[in-house]
């Protein structure tokens, strides 16, 4: 089966020895993104804000193995407060969602 590494600079580089995603064959595997933005090199921390800069950190790898958010399945989320599970809204078509 062949693999692919993807890369973006429109979202954080791998801090690690990992990559932003790989492609192996019709299936797509991301890294988790924190909320860093890759213009700025800030680490956004208010809640609301920081949820959005790690899903466009997402968006912005997806696009770049051309796919989309509306293609997800499923998410790993890890969450302070389970409160703050309900302010995650990937797309309309609701992937399954693991919450650590």
């Amino acid at each position: 089966m062949n693999k692919e590494v993807i890369f973006t600079e429109k979202a954080p580089k791998a801090i690690g020895p990992y990559s932003q995603a790989q492609k192996v064959g019709d299936l797509l595997f991301t890294s988790g993104q924190i909320p860093l933005n890759p213009s700025t090199g800030e680490l956004v921390t208010e809640i609301k804000a920081a949820t959005k800069q790690s899903l466009e950190n997402v968006k912005a790898i997806l696009e770049a193995a051309g796919t989309s958010l509306e293609n997800v399945v499923k998410t790993v989320v890890y969450i302070k407060e389970m409160l703050m599970k309900y302010m995650v809204n990937i797309s309309k078509k609701m992937p399954l969602q693991e919450v650590v």
